[in-house]
């Protein structure tokens, strides 16, 4: 009875490696606003360095360049154009309120 060596080898995945979003040629400047864009989610909030895939130092960067944009008024602080969308009004019906569990605990 012979066993196999590695019993919970994990088969391979093959992947394809992701190119970096920001190319060597790439300047990360308050007026590059085709780059600066790509790192703005709907709302105009800066993505995280996770989502972005950047490194530390060009996301610094590129936070700087989109902070100089907003004060120079290239870029909005906010992107409220969801909200405008909404004419008609509809009343907001919630669900039966609950009681906080400890609002009503008094010490006895």
């Amino acid at each position: 009875m012979e066993k196999s060596k590695r019993p919970f080898l994990k088969s391979k995945r093959s992947f394809r490696r992701r190119l970096p979003p920001i190319g060597s040629g790439d300047r990360i400047d308050y007026r590059n606003m085709s780059l600066i864009s790509r790192f703005i989610s709907e709302q105009g909030k800066i993505l995280s360095r996770r989502v972005n895939r950047l490194t530390l130092k060009q996301q610094r960067l590129i936070t700087i360049a989109i902070k100089q944009a907003r004060i120079l008024s290239s870029l909005p602080f906010l992107n409220n154009e969801k909200q405008f969308e909404r004419t008609e009004s509809t009343p907001r019906t919630t669900g039966p309120r609950t009681r906080n569990k400890w609002a009503h605990a008094s010490i006895e």
